[in-house]
């Protein structure tokens, strides 16, 4: 409105004749723009200059328009273009020069835009390509690696994500998805052929284990529980070797062969009770025999009463028979003390009753007391000499040979017995 104000009177810009022909001047140019019959000359003339207030709004509200970039420039030159033409062929008094003039310069700021947006354009078509090329990126190392279960998953996100992003040159564009698109099925590829192998394994396991609960049965009903235990182990030792059936049997199968060993298990548990329950008296009795030899064994003084009483309680204990399965090692233990102690008993003795051994240190002791000898006759000489000082130093040495001579002659007795 401020603009329209601005403007010199429309009026100014027409004339009208006395029979109501209207007529606007253009530049230096009058044309007739219409005739209103039957009305005064201001009532015409208001007529057409309304008109014109019309065509000025709606210029006014398109230049609003343009200048805040709510048309693409495309846009903008089309609705300038009829704007024009209809300014320039207007049945309308006012300043249509004016009007045209202020159409014309929008032109510059219409360049502006257009080189505004092509900037924006491609800054937003460089941005494109490197999110598809990262997405590409991403997609060939999906199609590379093994994640079946989150891959699929991830490729339909990536898919959804690169419908949202706008194409950029068609060049660009179609390498980039066909990579994206080859990466793609690839991965589908891969992950079918890795399923079906999968599927393959699952069913040669389905069978390995149906093998294994057949043999399985036949063991149940066994009471060699030793050999038996030994077979379940080796069978469950295959089990997991077997790998995974199909998801849908693979539980019911362990659930079946669980049943099977559990069937086992608790019969030789039973059994095993029974039995140590018929062992313990055995036990006691044993524990009772034991508790006699060690007293009367240890500690061993005589090697050779030590082992004539140890083959004595060995032959009666191993005549008692079994004992339950959680005292056999406490007993075992225990007897392999008593046999020990009779063992090192009697090497103590070889040890000192050894010839070699009793030669060795009584010549030991032999040559301290000779070199004591020696030193002391030495001695008695230095003193005869009157140099009481050799004669100190060699009593000195001869002490030092007598404190090695005690312990030689105490081993040497002890060989002796």
């Amino acid at each position: 409105m401020e603009r329209m104000s601005e403007s010199p009177n429309p009026t100014s810009f027409g004339r009208v004749e006395a029979d109501g022909t209207v007529y606007v001047t253009v530049g230096d140019t009058e044309r007739m723009v219409g005739q209103v019959p039957d009305a005064t000359p201001d009532e015409a003339m208001a007529f057409y200059v309304r008109r014109f207030e019309a065509l000025e709004v709606e210029v006014g509200l398109l230049e609003a328009r343009v200048r805040a970039g709510k048309l693409s420039p495309d846009e903008s030159r089309k609705s300038i273009a009829t704007a024009r033409t209809a300014v320039v062929d207007a049945n309308a008094v006012g300043d249509l020069k004016g009007l045209e003039a202020r159409l014309d310069a929008l032109a510059p700021l219409l360049s502006e835009q257009a080189e505004a947006r092509k900037a924006v354009k491609a800054q937003q078509n460089e941005e494109t390509r490197a999110a598809k090329e990262k997405m590409v990126a991403e997609a060939e190392k999906l199609a590379a690696g093994t994640d079946w279960r989150n891959g699929v998953t991830r490729f339909r996100t990536l898919l959804d994500e690169w419908k949202q992003l706008p194409r950029i040159d068609k060049s660009t564009d179609d390498a980039l998805w066909h990579r994206f698109s080859s990466a793609r099925t690839q991965y589908t590829r891969r992950r079918k052929a890795q399923f079906a192998e999968q599927a393959t394994k699952r069913e040669a396991a389905k069978t390995v284990k149906e093998k294994i609960i057949a043999e399985a049965e036949v063991l149940a009903s066994s009471t060699e529980w030793g050999p038996t235990a030994g077979g379940f182990r080796d069978l469950m030792q295959r089990w997991k070797a077997a790998g995974p059936a199909p998801r849908d049997v693979d539980e019911k199968l362990w659930q079946r062969f669980r049943g099977i060993q559990d069937t086992f298990f608790q019969a030789r548990t039973a059994a095993m009770a029974e039995q140590d329950s018929e062992f313990r008296g055995n036990q006691e009795a044993k524990e009772k025999l034991l508790a006699e030899a060690e007293q009367s064994i240890l500690p061993v003084r005589d090697p050779k009463v030590g082992r004539a009483r140890f083959r004595d309680f060995l032959a009666q204990f191993n005549e008692l028979g079994k004992v339950p399965r959680d005292a056999m090692r406490p007993i075992d233990n225990r007897v392999r003390a008593l046999e020990q102690a009779v063992n090192e008993a009697e090497q103590e003795q070889w040890r000192r009753t050894d010839p070699a051994a009793r030669e060795l240190a009584e010549g030991t002791a032999n040559k301290f007391q000779a070199k004591i000898d020696e030193l002391e006759a030495k001695a008695a000489k230095a003193e005869g000499r009157g140099d009481a000082k050799k004669a100190a130093e060699l009593r000195s040495s001869a002490e030092s040979y007598r404190a090695l001579l005690a312990p030689a002659k105490k081993a040497a007795e002890d060989y002796r017995g």
